[in-house]
């Protein structure tokens, strides 16, 4: 009988709370994410073969989609590139000066792209910056490329298990840069950043 005396303040304070919140105003910076006790502890993002946390090929590019995606767990700064000609939008989510993850795509249009460089995000398969190549191939045949544009120097390389994720993987190479590092060298390359896009990649390529 006492424990349910005592657990009955609680229950009653309970509705009273959310109402509160129902009827509480709206907040130009606030991210109703931020009210889900679930995000209360930090982020919980995740690479899965749909999207990254929240964020899936139907998510608008837009600043609201994307922080909401995000859980709301940065700050966005975007701006605009060009790639194979064509112009593109993006929003890099910033933990301080920090660029966390960097999310794309037409202007106007879905989100096509997310590139995360974050420790704390790992996938699905629980492959996350800093895994070795040795860890996941033994052999880079049929399943990586070299990389193209900032990645250049690296290899990136689709996931086992997925056709939308693929892992870029840094690390030291005597030979000719024009030339894919041999299996022998790539074993000890760690994954620099973990890639989602919204269209799944064909066999052997990463574009």
């Amino acid at each position: 009988m006492t424990v349910r005396l005592r657990a009955r303040p609680m229950l009653l304070a309970l509705p009273l709370f959310l109402a509160g919140c129902s009827s509480m105003p709206s907040m130009p910076h606030m991210s109703w994410s931020s009210l889900n006790p679930l995000n209360w502890f930090g982020s919980s993002l995740t690479v899965t073969e749909q999207g990254v946390g929240g964020i899936t090929a139907s998510t608008p590019l837009t600043e609201t989609a994307i922080k909401d995606g995000l859980n709301g767990s940065y700050s966005l700064r975007s701006g605009m590139s060009m790639s194979d000609g064509k112009m593109l939008s993006f929003f890099q989510a910033m933990d301080g000066k920090d660029v966390k993850l960097s999310v794309s795509g037409e202007p106007k249009g879905n989100v096509q792209r997310v590139d995360v460089m974050d420790s704390a995000v790992a996938s699905q398969w629980g492959v996350k910056i800093g895994t070795s190549f040795s860890d996941l191939y033994t052999k880079a045949f049929d399943s990586c490329v070299k990389g193209e544009g900032d990645d250049a120097e690296n290899v990136e390389c689709k996931a086992p298990q997925s056709a939308h994720v693929t892992y870029v993987f840094s690390g030291i190479w005597h030979g000719p840069e024009s030339l894919m590092p041999s299996d022998d060298a790539l074993k000890d390359w760690k994954v620099s950043k973990i890639v989602w896009r919204a269209n799944p990649l064909q066999t052997g390529q990463a574009q």
